[in-house]
């Protein structure tokens, strides 16, 4: 994955004269998909910080509007904005909604909003250079087709749960101002295989509370122990279940581009936990 945006955003920005010679523009687009709570957010604001660059959030409030025109006239402000404050990385959240599959919306102002994304992608009328546009969906097979065509955001990448080195960092991270008492996080990690990063947050929250309701019943304050995190670790569940049954159908029986190849691959290892 880190390889991915390397060569999509990063090498090129700090490499001009490689840039130049193989003609590698600054424009990009990068669709990020993958089951919820797993870092997607995080990515794109780590794409910014490790380019210098201002980092523009976009979210379906920041675009919807009630009255006619105004959500197409709102698109095309946040892409001033982004090119005004060049290199930017324009980040568009839950793109499944912003950007929703014209034939399955009735809502007129929907579609003309998708059509005013797609000007605005292919930056008629303006210049894109350095702005980096990346967007996050946990369902790209709603997407609108025509969003992910070359020279818009024609890259994809699966952003899947943690591995049990990055559960040990973030495990770790989740820690680290808490006061704990001999926490075998790598033992942690491993036990918690499936787990996204925003459920192993919840494991962490989970066990401090447990510390902390003890310490108060008893009006002494004590340290989270391991046991408090067994304790809570019983309660907690994979929240990408329902997910993974939502991506199976796609993954599995309507691949036929092969798009979803390494999400098939993810979910027949996976799938059934």
């Amino acid at each position: 994955m880190k390889k991915r945006l390397e060569a999509s955003f990063l090498a090129p920005l700090r490499n001009p004269e490689l840039r130049q010679l193989y003609g590698k523009s600054l424009r990009g687009g990068l669709l990020l998909y993958g089951p919820p709570g797993c870092g997607k957010t995080y990515l794109a604001r780590a794409v910014a910080g490790e380019l210098g660059a201002a980092f523009l959030h976009v979210s379906l409030a920041d675009v919807l509007d009630m009255y006619i025109g105004q959500s197409e006239r709102n698109v095309a402000e946040l892409f001033r904005q982004a090119r005004d404050s060049a290199p930017c990385v324009l980040f568009l959240d839950e793109l499944d909604a912003i950007g929703q599959k014209r034939s399955l919306t009735r809502n007129s102002g929907m579609r003309t909003t998708v059509n005013q994304l797609l000007t605005e992608l292919d930056g008629i009328g303006s210049d894109n250079d350095g702005v980096f546009v990346l967007a996050a969906t946990n369902h790209p097979w709603d997407v609108d087709p025509a969003l992910r065509r070359p020279g818009r955001l024609d890259r994809t990448l699966l952003v899947l749960p943690p591995d049990r080195t990055a559960r040990e960092a973030i495990l770790r991270s989740h820690f680290a101002k808490r006061p704990v008492e001999r926490i075998d996080l790598a033992g942690l990690a491993k036990r918690t295989d499936g787990l996204s990063g925003a459920d192993l947050a919840h494991l962490v929250d989970s066990a401090a509370e447990i510390a902390l309701m003890e310490s108060v019943r008893t009006g002494s304050a004590r340290m989270i122990t391991m046991a408090d995190v067994q304790t809570a670790l019983r309660d907690v569940r994979p929240s990408i279940g329902p997910w993974i049954e939502t991506a199976r159908n796609v993954a599995l029986y309507a691949n036929e581009s092969g798009e979803y190849d390494e999400l098939a691959k993810f979910i027949r290892k996976h799938g059934r936990r």
